[in-house]
């Protein structure tokens, strides 16, 4: 099992090793934080292919990973973990790496597509941002005969080997039941609001996610009211800037927050760290860039879902290889594998198993 908060120098070291591996690209960047858990077991995670006669024979399969943002420290998980599969195939497997500079670019992640499908390589692992943004993509690759393994957000299109994701309803809802824990501890009267931030609209996994939270909390305790979400382009000033709208409009009753990504969680963290309210508003969010994780030391959010984009990279590699080596077929894989989460809160934030 990867660990879940790795200590950053030792990525950014990591980082250096895979960078002289050849996995270099324009648009890669360095990770600086460390990978999620995961709880499940798909075939990916098994050894090695055995080596077909092409592969025996020097061949080295060119893997594409298109993520979403290279702003963004969960990506750059996804990129170490891709890395890391190349840097244990070297000799078999060599990884590009692509992405916008941000999510919100997601007419730019459709165009680098239509490239990498130009280029031919062997197979491709990607995220899509909008559900439908990357399809004709896909499915251009799929003509030309490249099996596509798509990671965190699915597609549309059904023209795609497996998709490793988290199952976002379950998350949300693991984040909700933690937030309510909290108002018991503190004696908190389950009555009053919670802001929502959310990165942006129309995105399947953060919609998912944050239905997940408001559903279960409905449940928990229905007479919290659920504040009308706010968008913020998946900008960390901007979700500052909410956050302090939100509580300046509602602070008579407001009881907490829910940040639904790791840009919204930072900027809400940031808020409540500035005007110390980490006692008086219990706030959940969602990844572990360090802003959060800092913030669950210092007291200023109460915990986070934590991902496992690591295995996300690492998986959807080795689901190329076994394919395009010749070890499995597309067939031999489910159509979706969940990769887990755990809820990161000052009870194991820093335990041996939270940490690099």
């Amino acid at each position: 099992m990867k660990k879940l908060i790795a200590v950053a120098v030792a990525m950014l070291m990591m980082v250096a090793i895979f960078a002289g591996c050849g996995t270099s690209t324009p648009k890669e960047s360095a990770a600086s934080q460390a990978p999620a858990a995961s709880e499940s077991v798909a075939p990916s995670e098994s050894a090695a292919a055995p080596a077909t006669s092409e592969a025996a024979a020097g061949k080295v399969y060119e893997i594409a990973v298109l993520i979403k943002a290279t702003d963004s420290d969960f990506w750059q998980y996804v990129l170490v973990g891709a890395q890391n599969y190349a840097f244990e195939h070297k000799d078999q497997v060599h990884v590009t790496t692509y992405g916008p500079p941000s999510e919100s670019d997601t007419a730019q992640q459709a165009e680098i597509l239509d490239g990498i499908v130009t280029k031919k390589p062997d197979g491709i692992v990607l995220a899509a941002t909008l559900s439908d943004g990357l399809n004709n993509g896909i499915d251009a690759a799929a003509a030309a005969g490249i099996p596509v393994v798509t990671i965190d957000n699915k597609v549309t299109t059904n023209n795609y080997v497996t998709h490793y994701a988290t199952d976002n309803l379950a998350a949300g809802a693991q984040a909700a039941q933690r937030f309510v824990d909290e108002l018991k501890t503190r004696n908190v009267e389950l009555k009053g609001k919670v802001g929502l931030i959310s990165a942006m609209a129309g995105v399947q996994v953060l919609t998912d996610r944050e239905d997940g939270f408001v559903n279960k909390l409905k449940e928990l305790a229905p007479d919290i009211k659920v504040l009308e979400k706010v968008f913020v382009d998946n900008d960390i000033p901007k979700s500052l800037a909410a956050a302090e709208n939100i509580y300046s409009a509602n602070k008579s009753d407001l009881v907490g927050f829910f940040a639904s990504n790791n840009a919204t969680g930072d900027g809400l963290t940031q808020f409540i760290t500035e005007n110390s309210l980490g006692d008086k508003l219990v706030c959940m969010t969602f990844d572990s860039d360090k802003t959060e994780i800092d913030g669950i030391k210092s007291g200023a959010i109460v915990g986070t879902v934590v991902q496992d984009p690591y295995g996300m990279g690492y998986k959807g590699c080795d689901t190329i290889f076994q394919i395009v080596s010749g070890a499995k077929t597309a067939a031999d894989f489910e159509k979706y594998y969940d990769t887990g989460v755990k809820v990161v809160d000052k009870s194991n934030v820093e335990s041996s198993d939270m940490a690099g």
